[in-house]
């Protein structure tokens, strides 16, 4: 079975390759809103059929999805939520008014672990949870506005994203419990990018996309979501819900950076203070747990 460090590790690379979407959105040419949900929905869905066939075999993949439960596909609708929520609300509202909703994910996690997992929580992570949402409101702080109608509905949007994972996340632990034989649930990945792929697609034509920009979707689509959804979803085998969702908050610092190295975008002194309460209340966690589990 994974370890615990390992399941870190293997999270952290996982947020590394979500946070490309900003700076990679930002060399797109034509392709705008709902068109964009489609293309990176799509590719992450191809990208995954072929992934999963080549782990699984077609056959078994098929037969997994075929006499999959209602936990696949309550997971499957999570995925498809986070996919397009994220995508549409950004074209609702502002960047920072979406990321800090988004903030919300390891409170929700938390208290959704310890009201239906009924799992009692350590006052660290309660105390990383806190300090890392603060970071995130400091981030941002300057930029967050709800003026207007339109503003209000993009962060309605956006706090499908949060809600979903704090399900899928719970939803996670609840069937491994840190069990390598508990049930397959891959293919609910593939199934949400199906799904959100199919529900923008009306909303998506005329496509506009350049030649260039399926390009940049095909490499959000395979690396931005694809790799790192899977990933996600090994380390929940291993990890608490609230430490997954806690541990996915990186994105967000990992996003800024790759803004400023790949985009020009130069993070302010606000932005680089909360990053840095972010980075610090996620490594005094695990520090912390570590500590513990080598006392015990």
């Amino acid at each position: 079975m994974m370890t615990h460090r390992k399941a870190v590790l293997v999270m952290v690379a996982a947020t590394l390759m979500w946070s490309i979407a900003g700076v990679v959105t930002r060399h797109l040419e034509s392709a705008r809103a709902f068109e964009v949900t489609f293309w990176r929905s799509g590719f992450n869905a191809l990208a995954l059929l072929l992934m999963l066939s080549w782990l699984r075999g077609p056959a078994a993949l098929w037969q997994t999805v075929r006499q999959g439960d209602r936990s696949l596909w309550i997971s499957a609708v999570c995925w498809c939520v986070m996919y397009t929520a994220f995508m549409v609300a950004m074209t609702l509202t502002t960047v920072a008014n979406v990321l800090i909703t988004m903030a919300l994910a390891p409170l929700l996690t938390a208290v959704g672990s310890r009201l239906f997992l009924h799992h009692r929580l350590a006052g660290r992570t309660w105390v990383a949870i806190v300090v890392a949402c603060l970071g995130i409101g400091w981030m941002y702080a300057r930029e967050v506005g709800l003026s207007g109608s339109q503003h209000l509905l993009g962060v309605v949007v956006a706090l499908g994203v949060p809600v979903a994972a704090a399900v899928n996340w719970t939803l996670m632990q609840h069937l491994h419990h840190g069990d390598d034989e508990a049930g397959d649930m891959l293919p609910a990945v593939l199934l949400g990018a199906t799904m959100s792929a199919l529900l923008v697609l009306p909303l998506a034509l005329p496509f506009q996309a350049s030649p260039r920009d399926l390009g940049l979707l095909a490499l959000l689509g395979v690396v931005q979501l694809a790799i790192p959804c899977l990933l996600a979803m090994v380390a929940s085998r291993v990890l608490k819900a609230p430490e997954l969702s806690l541990l996915a908050l990186l994105e967000v610092v990992f996003g800024v950076a790759w803004a400023w190295l790949g985009a020009g975008e130069q993070p302010s002194v606000a932005v680089l203070g909360g990053g840095l309460l972010v980075l610090g209340a996620l490594a005094a966690n695990e520090t912390l747990a570590l500590r513990e589990r080598t006392a015990a």
